[in-house]
């Protein structure tokens, strides 16, 4: 991996209730960087939630404003980027993020994404009858998008959002050959 790549920016993808938000905020504090999230992006500068944009505009509609705003953030300097879980669904999305930073990939069972989400009103994509079915059919068409653009793939399976920041910061510094943040912080 590029030197170039681990001095910056790090860029969190997988589906929707893996923990991106969550974690990137803890792994942005360890690593003295900035947090930012797409779809908190995306709702600042419109003034409206997710499914609001999802109803006016549709889903491509939305796509479209995460394409700008992703374009955009990724070149920040020092950042961790939570991005929306089907931020990879654009090719320029991911070209994007493959070029400004490390790009972590979220993986979860469709159970514990299905745990997660199950009382969150602000996900358009799961206003369904059955949102397990809905889940299943996201990852099994995102999960290699996911794992293309991912420079390291970190299962998020009984974990908690403090070990998996230490772990995603282990990871990186072993790569980068450096030694890890004081893990500490919590």
């Amino acid at each position: 991996m590029p030197a170039m790549k681990m001095a910056g920016n790090i860029f969190l993808v997988g589906m929707m209730g893996a923990g991106k938000t969550s974690v990137g905020r803890v792994l942005a504090r360890r690593l003295h960087h900035e947090f930012i999230d797409s779809d908190h992006e995306i709702e600042a500068r419109t003034g409206v939630r997710i499914p609001t944009i999802f109803e006016i505009e549709g889903e491509a509609g939305f796509r479209s404003r995460e394409q700008e705003v992703i374009a955009e953030l990724v070149t920040y300097p020092n950042i961790v980027l939570a991005t929306g879980g089907g931020a990879v669904l654009k090719p320029e999305n991911r070209a994007a993020l493959r070029k400004h930073g490390v790009v972590i990939y979220l993986s979860a069972t469709v159970n514990d994404l299905l745990e997660r989400t199950l009382h969150d009103k602000n996900r358009p994509l799961l206003r369904t009858d059955n949102p397990r079915a809905r889940l299943e059919a996201l990852l099994k068409e995102r999960d290699p998008l996911y794992k293309d653009v991912a420079d390291l793939v970190i299962d998020t399976a009984n974990h908690n959002v403090h070990s998996l920041a230490t772990s995603i910061e282990r990871r990186l510094a072993r790569l980068s050959g450096r030694k890890p943040h004081d893990t500490t912080d919590t």
